[in-house]
């Protein structure tokens, strides 16, 4: 990893693509540890959490992360024409928005996604003089990043290989001793 301490740095998290990326490499981020880890190697200006949320739910388990992030947006929920409820949250615009007007006042931003739709961004943030490193994973079947979007970057880390500096594996069940057992 190619990474310098004075570079003013920006993280864009793709909420639902990270998520889907740690289930599919089987395990959880502890994302105070993710930031500590970017925040040691670079100067850290910002770390933006993008997922949707429905404003009807009273709690979500993202609620907390996404607080303390400071950046959440409601979805919406609607009826679609075949009567079945339907949740409209893409926040791909919400972050290439930021992205953009952000790009000025940074030197690099590492996005954590493999949407092939963030491409055009992250070619018009390389225009600006931004370096642009991407966080997905080819170590899945199949890959969570798409190839022309890991080809456009200036550097791609497999969320695998970084992920033991940030990870938290799901706690494995304890196992009782049985009743048997207890009496012997």
């Amino acid at each position: 990893m190619r990474f310098t301490a004075q570079e003013r740095t920006a993280l864009f998290i793709d909420g639902a693509n990270l998520y889907a990326a740690t289930r599919s490499l089987g395990f959880d981020i502890d994302y105070r540890k993710l930031l500590d880890y970017f925040g040691t190697q670079l100067h850290l200006i910002r770390a933006y959490y993008y997922s949707a949320l429905l404003e009807t739910e009273e709690y979500s388990p993202l609620k907390p992360l996404t607080d303390w992030l400071a950046y959440n947006k409601p979805a919406k929920e609607f009826t679609d024409a075949q009567g079945k409820r339907r949740i409209k949250g893409n926040m791909d615009i919400e972050l290439a928005i930021d992205m953009l007007e952000l790009a000025p006042r940074l030197d690099h931003v590492i996005l954590f996604s493999g949407d092939s739709d963030f491409r055009r961004l992250v070619e018009a943030v390389q225009r600006k003089g931004v370096r642009v490193s991407v966080v997905s994973t080819i170590k899945t079947s199949p890959p969570m990043i798409a190839d022309e979007l890991r080809r456009q970057a200036d550097q791609f880390l497999d969320l695998a290989d970084i992920a033991p500096e940030f990870s938290r594996r799901a706690a494995e069940p304890r196992s009782r001793p049985s009743r048997g057992d207890a009496d012997e």
